[in-house]
This record gives structure tokens, sequence and C-alpha cells, in this order.
């Protein structure tokens, strides 16, 4: 059926005057607020006539159904979904095969593989590396302490800072944490 076929308006005051009929069967059963936003729902198709949207929209649904026919029913597609889902399911085969292999060779030289042990939160110290591996330490080194840098104004020994606003309270916090963490 073309869009030329279709008597509009009265396919329109028809979907209107039924939607009209159960918003107000359910604004009595559900209060107002619902019966209220039924009705507008259901004023949309005499809306979209007067408009003149219906061409366009008609357009768009032809459109958007010839999409998915075409998707849906093309065995082309069907067979590329297949390829990839043999794709990912090899994926995960080798995954587990490597994983198998690795467990078995070193389990057939004796040896368990070192654990890979980092250093505790806040303790400055490197991440542990296992032994025979790129770039590998054998001990742990703590990192050096950084210094503050001089501060470029010089005070007199005893003298008291000069006092801050009260608006600087946020800024004067920041900059005593920065200051307990070593950093300038």
């Amino acid at each position: 059926m073309s869009f030329e076929q279709i008597a509009w308006l009265p396919l329109c005051a028809g979907v209107t005057g039924v939607g009209l009929v159960l918003s107000f069967l359910l604004m009595r059963r559900r209060g107002a607020a619902a019966g209220l936003r039924a009705a507008a729902w259901s004023l949309l198709p005499v809306a979209a006539y007067l408009t003149g949207a219906l061409p366009t929209l008609w357009q768009i649904g032809t459109a958007i159904g010839g999409f998915v026919t075409g998707l849906a029913f093309n065995p082309m597609v069907w067979a590329g979904v297949g390829v990839a889902g043999l794709s990912a399911l090899l994926f995960l085969v080798s995954g587990f095969l490597r994983g198998r292999r690795l467990r078995a060779a070193s389990s057939a030289s004796g040896a368990s593989p070192a654990p890979v042990a980092s250093a505790p939160a806040g303790t400055g110290q490197h991440r542990a590396v296992a032994p025979g591996t790129p770039g590998a330490t054998a001990v742990t080194q703590p990192l050096p302490k950084r210094t503050p840098a001089p501060s470029p104004v010089s005070r007199a020994a005893g003298s008291k800072p000069a006092a801050k606003p009260a608006a600087d309270d946020d800024f004067s916090d920041i900059e005593d944490i920065l200051k307990r963490r070593g950093i300038g």
C-alpha cells in the first residue's frame, strides 16, 4: 500500500478518538495525571496530520523497514555473524591453551614462577619485579626523599608568618597537606 492510498484524516482522527476514550478511562482509574499524559500522547496522530509530517514519517518508516528486512533476511549478514562468533571462540580457546602451556612449562622445570610483589602503598619503594624478567631488580630500593625547595622569601629565625585572611582557609589547608607530603 502506498502513501497516497491511505485515507490519513479518518485514520488519524480514529486513532486520536480511541486514545482519548482510553485516556478518560485511565484518568478515572489511575488519576488525572495519568489520564492527561495519555491524552497528550493520543493527540499526536492528529498533530502529525495537521503539520504535514506524515509523508516524512512514512518515508522514515519505509527506510527503516527496508533496512531491517534487508539485514534480517540477508545470508551474507548471518554468515558474517557466524564468522565473527567463530573468531571470538578461537580467541577464547587459544587463551585457555596458552595458559595451560605456560603452567605445564613452569611445573616441568620444577620451579614455580616467582611471585610479583608490590610494596605497600605509601612506602616510597619501587614495585618488585620477578627475577628473569626484563628490567628486573634483585632488591627493591626506596625512592629518594624529596626535599622542599627553599623559599624565595627568607624570614628571620623565630618570626611568625603574616596572618592570612579568613577567605584563604581552603587554600591554606591544601598548602599544609602539600607541605606534609614534601611537595613544595
